[in-house]
Formats: C-alpha cells, structure tokens, sequence
C-alpha cells in the first residue's frame, strides 16, 4: 500500500509516483484513488492523458469500473509542461502512449515541488518493455506494481495478451482484443503463434 510523502516545509522537491501492470490489474482505479485523496486534502490537481486514448471519454480518465475524473486530453508530453501550473498534484495516465520526453517533464514538475502520479502499462502485447515506462520506473520514487488475473489459470497476471493477429503496436482495445495472463499462459499462447 502505498502512503504519501511526510511534508516537510523545509524541502520543496516533490516526487514521482508511478502506477504500472498489465491491461486489467487497476492502474487507472488506483490512480484515480490516489488523486481523489489529493482533492480531499484541497491540493491543487491536474490531470493528463494523451489525446490517442479515447476509448470510454475524450475528457475523462475512465477505468474498466466506469470510475471517472476530468482530464485534459494532450497530444505530446510537452503539453503536460505548458499546462501544469500552480499545480500540487499532477496525474498522468496511459503514460506508455507518451513520447520519451514525459520523463524529463515528470522530473521537471518533480524539481518544481509538484507530486507526480503516472499510470500506464509496463510490457506491450508482446512482453517487451512499453515505451517511456522502464525510464519512468527507474526514476520514481515509488513504484507500485498492480496485477490483474489470468483468465486461463486464476492466477496472478503479469501480461496483456491481445488475442487477434494484429501486429501493431499501439491498438487500443478491451476484453475483446485483449486479456490478462500469467506467466505460464502467456508463453503458452506465445508458443501457438
């Protein structure tokens, strides 16, 4: 469980949060737990998303329960930079679908005294490492890892699975194209193609 940081007036750095797993684990409920608390304490909070995502709402960060809280789609990570000011709270999601500059502007909102929650993916469709992710990670302060469960074994699940044969790499999508996996299963249907 993650607690926020003690606040020290002394020390005006904030820090980088970062909310990763597979499609189906809770990132996005999370981190829309994570900023409703924020609000509750009367902090300032901005929230981000990149335009591509628009699968439940073009305003809104939604997550697979239908919970929601209003966003301010961005095409580019440069955005977030423009638009975050005066701010306590910076939310982020699907933060994979950013370009690798979403580090730097994490880390400039961080040095500026901004508390900065991102949520995205970990791994694509195949396993691989997602996009900005891994630079992400290795530069936050803390790191949850949420887990869904694998729809073949019950067990934990660590992958996104996309069912169809398509083979780019960003497609958006839900249980239809896509469904969470464990290790075992993973490499399973792996071995199939």
């Amino acid at each position: 469980m993650f607690l926020e940081n003690t606040v020290n007036p002394t020390e005006q750095f904030g820090w980088i949060e970062v909310i990763s797993g597979s499609m189906f684990s809770g990132k996005t409920e999370e981190l829309i737990r994570r900023l409703r608390r924020a609000k509750i304490a009367r902090q300032k909070v901005e929230i981000f998303k990149p335009t591509v995502d628009q699968r439940y709402d073009a305003d809104k960060v939604v997550s697979h329960d239908a919970n929601e809280i209003r966003s301010t789609p961005v095409p580019s990570a440069a955005n977030i930079r423009l638009l975050a000011n005066d701010v306590d709270v910076v939310g982020i999601d699907e933060a994979q679908f950013f370009d690798d500059e979403i580090v730097a502007v994490c880390n400039d909102l961080a040095n500026q005294g901004v508390r900065v929650i991102v949520a995205g993916l970990d791994m694509d469709f195949k396993g691989n490492p997602f996009g900005p992710m891994p630079a992400l990670m290795a530069t936050a302060e803390y790191v949850t890892k949420v887990h869904a469960v694998c729809t073949k074994t019950g067990n934990l699940a660590h992958y996104s699975h996309r069912k169809g044969a398509n083979d780019a790499l960003v497609m958006l999508g839900e249980t239809e194209e896509y469904e969470p996996l464990s290790r075992a299963a993973f490499f399973r249907e792996k071995k199939k193609k």
